[in-house]
């Protein structure tokens, strides 16, 4: 029988899906490249949809607080992510397309969230631009990305229903976990996680703290964030805690940026 060419390593021989093998390397301590960045992910739906007079005081406080923060926004997409996939997914889309779509609308709101900021040196940067952070951050600049992640064509199918489930709350946590920052901070338009939506039930349960675990085994009908955050934040090496808060509430994100609970915190 043919033998491999093998290269001398630790891994040789692996199939790299050994369940061993898994645990063996998971207490290998990961480099984080921006420990002192804040990722600041800006919903669509529960902010920019809202204009000026939500939008403009939210980011003024932001690049205010990115004088003495180091700190990455990501954008999400809102009505106009809901209405492209309204039409995507009556015309058959595949899951792919939808996420490649819901994408370019997340990057139009990066592109107008970075001009407004003009004054505080924000710059607009793509997906691919990420290891570039610690560079501009310390230029004196303030990145501002898309909140999709880069998955596009090749986002996994969901298990119902053809809505990609790797959104903007998810991309921004990845993209925190990835650069090993200090904090993920979903900015809402509600007071944080509750166990029924509130829009529909003013009486709902405020939770102000909650693991990943439990909030997943909960199985609410409704969340604040994407699933699939959670399920990422349940599995990170870097990232211990995701924050939500209520943008439209001036000074939240002070609050938050110093550790304050000022509305929920899911904790890994």
């Amino acid at each position: 029988m043919k033998q491999r060419f093998e290269i001398q390593n630790k891994l040789q021989g692996e199939t790299l899906v050994r369940k061993g093998l898994m645990h063996e390397r998971s207490g290998v301590k990961q480099i984080k490249i921006a420990p002192e960045l804040n990722v600041i992910k800006i919903g669509g739906h529960g902010t920019i949809d809202f204009g000026a007079e939500v939008v403009l005081p939210l980011l003024d406080e932001i690049g205010e607080l990115s004088k003495k923060h180091q700190i990455l926004i990501a954008t999400g997409g809102g009505v106009r992510v809901r209405h492209i996939m309204d039409i995507g997914i009556d015309l058959g889309m595949p899951t792919g397309i939808l996420a490649e779509l819901s994408g370019t609308v997340s990057e139009q709101n990066a592109i107008m969230v970075a001009t407004v900021m003009a004054k505080y040196k924000a710059v607009h940067i793509s997906n691919d631009d990420l290891l570039d952070i610690p560079m501009l951050i310390n230029m004196g600049q303030l990145p501002v990305m898309r909140g999709t992640p880069i998955f596009g064509l090749y986002e996994t199918p969901s298990p119902v229903g053809p809505i990609p489930q790797h959104r903007t709350d998810t991309g921004a946590f990845l993209a925190a976990e990835v650069l090993g920052a200090k904090r993920c901070i979903l900015v809402k338009n509600v007071d944080g996680l509750y166990a029924e939506n509130p829009f529909m039930n003013p009486d709902a349960e405020l939770i102000r703290e909650i693991k990943a675990d439990e909030l997943l085994e909960m199985n609410l009908e409704d969340l604040v964030l994407e699933e699939k955050a959670v399920e990422a934040l349940s599995n990170a090496k870097n990232i211990h805690e995701i924050r939500i808060v209520n943008g439209h509430v001036r000074g939240n994100i002070e609050k938050a940026l110093n550790d304050e609970n000022c509305g929920t915190i899911i904790r890994r």
